[in-house]
């Protein structure tokens, strides 16, 4: 069984990521969205959580000295600065754009007729710096509880 810990951690990590993101939203918001379940963006990240517990998994099982941890410690970087930065960046200059259109039909009359200014855009795909840190808590811990209900000693 411990040869799945990576697997089943990281599986874990990100099906729990995705269902605590309601309940945070609602603490954020005070409205509750059961949808959420499927979104992107918001506490926690589900990818940092996916590939910090794949991570860790490999840490705890082969130790840091592995080839798999080392490969998996740089697709965690990678993954959780696309997250952070990357992709929160995209969110926000869809924000930008959704308000020029909006400006440019209200200021100056234009009639945008394209169906392209009538698609419903997600201002938020990417992460906060917390919420990646939430992410990568929530792997470690994942990673760690299983590690351990497996019968692995650090």
């Amino acid at each position: 069984m411990m040869d799945f810990l990576p697997l089943i951690a990281a599986i874990i990590a990100n099906v729990i990521a995705q269902l605590m993101k309601p309940f945070t939203k609602y603490f954020k918001t005070k409205k509750f969205d059961l949808l959420e379940v499927l979104s992107s963006g918001g506490f926690p990240s589900s990818h940092t959580s996916t590939v910090s517990a794949l991570t860790f998994s490999f840490a705890f099982r082969d130790g840091i000295n592995s080839n798999a941890f080392m490969i998996s410690f740089i697709l965690m970087l990678i993954v959780s600065y696309d997250a952070m930065n990357v992709r929160l960046y995209t969110g926000r200059n869809i924000s930008v754009t959704n308000q020029l259109i909006n400006d440019l039909r209200d200021l100056l009359g234009l009639r945008l007729d394209d169906p392209i200014y009538f698609t419903k855009l997600k201002k938020i795909i990417g992460h906060e710096r917390v919420e990646v840190f939430g992410g990568f808590v929530l792997g470690i811990l994942v990673s760690l509880i299983l590690f351990t209900l497996m019968g692995g000693k650090l």
